[in-house]
């Protein structure tokens, strides 16, 4: 380590670091990385390569799990990726990768020796690796998971035109003949079993930011909080602040990533949410004897990869791929019929995106952050403030360039060469705003399509917790911080108001009646009004989408093993809400409203916050180990719902339950030098180091710290 570097940690526990330039910054990033989350990039990295068979468990199940991710092959390319890094960039991952393997030469977490285990040097493909995973894992995997239940429905028998208002709009080149034909394989592994060590659950966010005119400052007001899985530790963030030769930039990174991904300098603050950018297309191959249809008289061959997984104490497994053009089949094309190759654009992704965003760290104003940002080329809102008044929204990621009247929704067929992927559009024409004369940007997930001149969104989340924080903003002036953290915590739920505008009046005269009709949509810890509100709405979808649709065991199965209703609940809510509709099965609404709720009304009402209990497990451990050691915390109650501003989702998926809650929550004024923060957890994946959880009462009770740049604060010794 240089005599000019220095690296400590502040009285919560954030990590600080200081350099003269930036490869000295990122040099202790990656220290403090394999220090405090040394046992979380392991993992990451081990699953990624598709290796836990090899260093964890020979189980069937981590098999399967291993299969999966040697299908995606995120190592593969990686030499052309690095031929792509700027100087600049390089060196910085350079000096990344040498202070992870410097934090390794001091200690190895000891919880490798339980599986013999000795972590390779860490690499710079490794980087690229972590950076492919994060914008997949449950982002754009739920894309690719709403486009198989489209097929399954298709499958089944749902007539055309309830295909049509279930999915508007978006089933341009749809043949329904052609798609029932597809043979779709079993799944290689539940998507939830995927996330049961190391890989982070990812799928909501908020973040908006305020102009100066609104503000007690008169500078914006900028805030986010990540909506991911909150059952963990730790925690999938880790703050850092960095002093680069006397320039901060503090905010939230990833481990196994050199990047800042959140957070602020002194001239620009920048923030991010998952955008339901389509990226993910399947294309339809006629296949036989190992080859695949092209044109008339012409088969041919698909190229086939294939990987060796080993297993302890068992014999290695080969696995075969069979890849073409249009990405990997879904099958054995040896074995005649129609079958699925999928693509996800950013795949072969990492380079771009590293170069660009390093470079956000010295940008001064919003336009120069939403240039730099908008080459990132996987799909994230970012939303952005600078220290000269200007707010802005770009939206990012690779986005395929198809022909026209198709949206990537829907499969085609492959022999047909106008389906291909006509490269990707041009990033400027992507979703983006700045300075809105109403003095706000808000991002939730929700469609910004009418914010560019392509349409990346095919399905996404819904308007309710953008609606709500927009109605909030638009009415208040003289915004301050403390603003934004009541803002955090907001539990009123703008879908329940609408769905109740029609339930309201047919609400019987009884006590659970009563208690429903008089409630304030708030979904607080102590509401039993929310509690039989979720009951209908749940009743609701079974006696629509079961009863009149695809059958109660199929309604059971999404509800049970995939996390779409918590999703793309938009879409099925259009078709809840609407006046009339083919899935109401000839029944009126007000009778199907009315139908659910006396089912939902006959149980008794319980407070809503005794449903809604979690426990953070330990990402290695998950569960397994006494409570009393203390590797697993809580229960915690989760307030909110899924269309409430303070995300509050739980659900069982394949028998393991899933969270969806503000990880982190940041905000900043520009008028200021420092961010405030809380995080479910603590810096530390180190059981019995004081910084475990040391965040966590915070972000339970709603306290703020503060990260700055202040010579004065407290320095405590990094160990």
């Amino acid at each position: 380590m240089r005599k000019s570097d220095n690296i400590w940690r502040d009285a919560g526990g954030v990590c600080h670091v200081a350099a003269k330039d930036k490869a000295g910054a990122f040099g202790l990033m990656g220290y403090a990385h394999a220090r405090d989350r040394g046992m979380q990039i392991i993992l990451m990295r081990i699953l990624g390569q598709g290796r836990a068979c090899e260093i964890l468990d020979s189980s069937d199940e981590m098999l399967a799990i291993d299969t999966f991710f040697r299908r995606m092959n995120w190592s593969g390319a990686m030499e052309d990726q690095l031929s792509l890094l700027t100087p600049e960039a390089k060196m910085v991952l350079d000096a990344y990768c040498d202070g992870i393997n410097r934090g390794f030469a001091e200690k190895i977490p000891w919880e490798c020796r339980l599986f013999r285990y000795r972590p390779e040097p860490w690499q710079p493909a490794d980087s690229l690796l972590i950076s492919r995973m994060v914008g997949y894992l449950t982002l754009a995997q739920s894309q690719g998971e709403m486009e198989r239940l489209f097929i399954e429905m298709v499958q089944a028998g749902v007539d055309e035109a309830r295909l049509a208002e279930l999915f508007a709009d978006i089933l341009g080149g749809l043949d329904m003949d052609l798609v029932k034909k597809i043979r779709l394989q079993e799944r290689l592994v539940d998507p939830p079993s995927l996330w049961n060590i190391a890989p982070p659950v990812m799928m909501a966010s908020n973040n908006w930011a305020v102009s100066g005119k609104k503000t007690a400052s008169g500078k914006p007001v900028i805030a986010n909080d990540p909506h991911l899985e909150i059952n963990r530790l730790p925690n999938v963030w880790y703050e850092m602040a960095l002093n680069i030769g006397g320039r901060y930039a503090m905010g939230g990174t990833m481990p196994g990533a050199p990047a800042l991904l959140v957070g602020r300098t002194p001239d620009l603050a920048w923030t991010a949410t998952y955008t339901f950018m389509d990226a993910t297309d399947s294309w339809i191959e006629q296949c036989r004897d190992g080859k695949y249809f092209r044109e008339p008289d012409l088969w041919e061959d698909f190229t086939r990869r294939q990987e060796v997984i080993r297993r302890k104490k068992k014999s290695p497994v080969t696995v075969t791929f069979y890849e073409n053009v249009h990405g990997v089949l879904d099958g054995d094309p040896h074995t005649e019929g129609y079958y699925l190759s999928t693509a996800w654009a950013p795949a072969r992704s990492g380079a771009v995106t590293f170069n660009n965003i390093l470079q956000v760290l010295d940008a001064k104003t919003v336009r120069q952050g939403m240039d730099f940002l908008s080459q990132v080329e996987t799909s994230w809102n970012f939303v952005l403030a600078d220290r000269d008044g200007n707010i802005g929204y770009q939206m990012t990621g690779l986005m395929p360039r198809r022909r026209p009247g198709v949206s990537g929704f829907v499969p085609l067929p492959g022999w047909i060469p106008e389906n291909d992927w006509q490269g990707f559009e041009d990033p400027a024409d992507l979703p983006g705003a700045i300075n809105p004369d109403c003095g706000y940007l808000v991002t939730c997930n929700q469609n910004l399509n009418h914010l560019g001149r392509v349409n990346p969104i095919n399905v996404c989340m819904g308007p309710y917790r953008s609606d709500r924080i927009s109605s909030r903003l638009e009415n208040e002036n003289a915004i301050t911080c403390e603003t934004m953290f009541k803002l955090h915590f907001d539990v009123y739920s703008t879908q329940a108001e609408a769905f109740m505008a029609v339930l309201g009046p047919l609400l019987p005269d009884t006590e659970q009646g009563r208690l429903l009709k008089n409630w304030d949509f708030s979904y607080s810890p102590d509401s039993k009004a929310a509690y039989l509100f979720d009951r209908f709405y749940k009743q609701l979808y079974q006696d629509v989408f079961g009863n009149h649709g695809v059958g109660s065991a199929a309604v059971d199965h999404i509800e049970t093993h995939t996390g779409l209703f918590n999703d793309f609940y938009l879409n099925f809510d259009r078709i809840l809400l609407s006046g009339d509709s083919l899935w109401f099965g000839g029944n009126t609404r007000e009778a199907l409203y009315q139908q659910a709720a006396e089912k939902a009304l006959q149980t008794t009402p319980r407070k809503w916050g005794e449903v809604r209990q979690v426990v953070m497990k330990n990402i290695l451990f998950d569960g397994k180990l006494p409570k009393f050691l203390g590797f697993d915390r809580g229960p915690l109650t989760l307030p909110g719902s899924l269309a409430t501003v303070h995300q509050g989702q739980i659900f069982e998926s394949a028998g393991r339950q899933t969270t969806f809650a503000p990880s982190l929550r940041l905000v900043s004024d520009m008028a200021e030098d420092r961010i405030h923060t809380n995080m479910a957890g603590g810096p530390s994946d180190r059981r019995f180091s004081k910084w475990y959880v040391s965040d966590l009462e915070n972000w339970k009770t709603g306290k703020y710290k503060k990260i700055s740049n202040d010579p004065d604060q407290a320095k405590l010794p990094f160990e």
